[in-house]
């Protein structure tokens, strides 16, 4: 299994990401601190830095805010952790040290954490795993814990996590009480503890959760019935919501909740990766096969309906009534990480790219200060967020939500991108996304030139740390890329050995070596299997990573009147106009059907010659309200 690199030893230096990673910097973890301390005006109320003061009773009040309010902290910490290896900066991790005194102040002597049932129900700790969080809420602080210690050295709150986790070691186990999570984390987080401190108890725990799983399918009705009250009223004989139908290791297509299924597949690799245990990583294939296969969206979006933000069935893909929630993607990207930690292969790093350049980008206004929960594939705005079975849809991303999950998990993920981007195994350095900068390694310093995602441009300078060592340089080649060029200090490469879309040239490398990737960044035509009933007939247009999107603003109301023709010349250009300003637009000749003002006529429809204009999906909803469409139907 390969190593994960230490975020600290990679600097992520160009147009694309620097520009984004300093924006959240800047704007975002500011914005969201200011959020989570009710210090903007308008917004929805948070509470959150206020609920753990109030734990840790350093001022009265009560509890505001979702039961699972917590975890927005934990996420922010996360995401400033991160922060602070990219730039460091004195005072914001003076604030971060503050907000963490007042967490390990509001934990209780027994080791429990958490400001809903310190503050409101004390006497129902623990009682109502199915709805309450508890242990989502730890396992997102103990994300936050590994990554301020792995960035900051200092352990005041991996050590407040750690006695948490011996907590609920006290609590659940083969010889305790059985106990699942209703919705997954702790997983995560349990082996992010075993990871950092190496203690076999975190990762025995976390192992522990994911057998339990299924065994007893109806652990929560049993648990609704013992306990004789709810919280939110999830049923608890939906099973499947929280892929508690089956034990995993017999689950066989992605079901429920899409953000609870991804984090616990995410798990599942993690634990899978450690203990070789071929069954588990056999039920990981699985059912990254059924996502990628048969539930996913083109933009990387997973969960196609908003009953249970969930799963549906395999093709059942509709496009404005879509879910695609922002925390999914998130999810996805952290299963396929942990997949290419398992076996290299663009199969997964494929679609971690994708979802990283669209459905998660697009959940985020270009402004840093805008959040989409939902990132659907076609919006009418006289219909999206008004209509029933709309509603869920909003035509414009707002400012903030009572259930502000995603705002910062959008934070902690772009701000550790470095982590997946490379890693290492013992003797093969791994390029997973073509992102410029440098990154140290175990044998040697590269330093990457790219012109990606906008062009296929990348250029690696190897710099062994001692001379005459031989290592191998594995770099991902995209599976769209058809025609490449690679050059090895300006000669051709042509005999060089590739595996599961990643080259792999090993050599003993020479200071400044320097491999060179090109490849033509062509306008692709997507078509979709013709059992997603949406989109039969219709044609996507992708250019490198990208999804393009059809926005009113460029080609006028009613953009279902569009259509694309077989045979077309597209042509690109660089946007020179804010907020789209160096983005590549896609322009194409098109034909847009006028029919009579009739609401059934025998008379056909005209066709009219237009130029029609694409722009990146991540970036639609940037320019006002209007509609937006990915998919068009294609004539002759």
């Amino acid at each position: 299994m390969n190593r994960e690199v230490d975020l600290r030893n990679i600097k992520i230096s160009d147009e694309f990401w620097s520009k984004r990673q300093s924006q959240i910097i800047n704007v975002v973890i500011p914005y969201q601190e200011a959020i989570l301390n009710d210090d903007i005006e308008g917004a929805e109320k948070s509470h959150a830095f206020a609920n753990f003061r109030i734990a840790a009773e350093l001022e009265k009040g009560d509890f505001y805010g979702m039961v699972f309010q917590d975890s927005d902290v934990a996420k922010w910490l996360e995401g400033v952790a991160y922060s602070l290896a990219i730039r460091p900066d004195e005072v914001l991790e003076r604030r971060a040290d503050m907000i963490i005194d007042v967490i390990g102040k509001a934990q209780q002597k027994d080791g429990y954490l958490n400001t809903y049932f310190t503050i409101k129900e004390p006497e129902r700790r623990w009682k109502n795993l199915q709805e309450c969080h508890e242990l989502y809420c730890a396992g997102h602080m103990m994300e936050a814990a590994v990554a301020y210690y792995e960035v900051t050295g200092k352990e005041k709150l991996l050590r407040v996590m750690e006695r948490m986790a011996d907590h609920i070691m006290d609590q659940f186990g083969p010889d305790k009480r059985s106990g699942i999570p209703g919705h997954q984390e702790i997983e995560i987080g349990l082996m992010r503890l075993y990871h950092t401190t190496g203690k076999e108890k975190y990762s025995d725990l976390a192992q522990y959760f994911i057998d339990e799983r299924g065994k007893n399918p109806y652990f929560f009705k049993d648990e609704n019935e013992q306990r004789g009250w709810t919280h939110f009223g999830i049923d608890p004989m939906d099973t499947k919501y929280n892929q508690s139908y089956a034990p995993v290791r017999e689950q066989k297509t992605a079901e429920g909740h899409s953000v609870r299924a991804a984090y616990m597949y995410t798990a599942m690799a993690d634990i899978a990766g450690k203990t070789g245990e071929e069954e588990l990583l056999q039920a990981c294939e699985t059912l990254w096969d059924n996502i990628t296969e048969r539930r996913m969206y083109l933009t990387g979006g997973i969960g196609s309906t908003v009953e249970g933000e969930a799963f549906s069935l395999d093709y059942d893909l509709p496009n404005d009534t879509i879910y695609a929630e922002t925390c999914a993607s998130i999810g996805l990207v952290f299963f396929a990480k942990k997949m290419l930690d398992i076996h290299p292969s663009n199969k997964y790093a494929d679609v971690m790219e994708r979802a990283l350049y669209n459905g998660i980008l697009s959940g985020m206004q270009l402004d840093g200060k805008r959040f989409f929960y939902v990132n659907p594939l076609e919006v009418n705005p006289e219909i999206s967020g008004k209509l029933y079975g709309h509603k869920h849809v909003l035509p414009e991303r707002p400012g903030w939500y009572a259930c502000a999950c995603c705002p910062p998990n959008v934070v902690r993920l772009l701000m550790s991108l470095g982590k997946y981007a490379w890693s290492e195994s013992e003797d093969t350095i791994y390029s997973h996304l073509y992102l410029g900068g440098n990154a140290e390694f175990k044998y040697a310093d590269i330093e990457v030139k790219s012109l990606y995602p906008w062009e296929g441009n990348i250029i690696y300078t190897i710099n062994p740390k001692q001379d005459n060592i031989c290592f191998t340089l594995a770099i991902r080649i995209p599976s769209y890329v058809k025609n490449r060029t690679i050059q090895l200090n300006g000669e051709l490469i042509k005999d060089a050995e590739e595996k599961d879309g990643y080259l792999y040239l090993s050599r003993i490398w020479e200071k400044g070596d320097k491999v060179e990737i090109t490849f033509p960044m062509e306008i692709r035509k997507i078509y979709c299997n013709t059992k997603v009933r949406e989109n039969e007939g219709c044609v996507a247009l992708m250019r490198g990573p990208f999804v393009y999107a059809f926005e009113g603003v460029d080609n006028g109301e009613h953009l279902q009147e569009l259509r694309i023709p077989k045979e077309t010349e597209f042509a690109v250009s660089v946007c020179e106009n804010e907020p789209l300003e160096g983005m590549v637009i896609i322009e194409l000749n098109g034909i847009r059907m006028h029919g009579s003002k009739a609401l059934y006529t025998e008379e056909k429809p005209i066709a009219e010659h237009v130029r029609i204009k694409a722009i990146p999906y991540f970036a639609w909803g940037n320019r006002g309200l209007n509609q937006m469409k990915v998919w068009v139907l294609e004539t002759e």
